[in-house]
């Protein structure tokens, strides 16, 4: 996905969000904090996932699907892509 690098450096800087987010979860099994604390820090790892899946879509639909210039074929197989990676991530 060579378009990504236009805002590769956003993007990394969400992953590594994302980490720092997942390690407080880690912190927070380790240290048997509460339940309503780690449910808390799930849900916004989740959120903050789920906005990079959205930024991600986003990009794919406007170079693989939306683009002009492409082809009907190369449309439809944009479009078979990003399919295949929203059955895989709403499972």
């Amino acid at each position: 996905m060579a378009h990504l690098s236009k805002d590769n450096d956003a993007l990394l800087a969400r992953v590594r969000r994302i980490a720092g987010q997942v390690t407080a979860i880690e912190r927070a099994l380790s240290k048997a904090d509460d339940c309503a604390t780690t449910l808390h820090l799930v849900a916004a790892a989740r959120g903050a996932i789920n906005g990079l899946m959205d930024e991600i879509i986003q990009a794919h639909l406007r170079e693989h699907v939306a683009h002009p210039g492409l082809t009907d074929a190369d449309r439809q197989a944009g479009a078979k892509e990003l399919i295949a990676a929203i059955r895989r991530y709403s499972k």
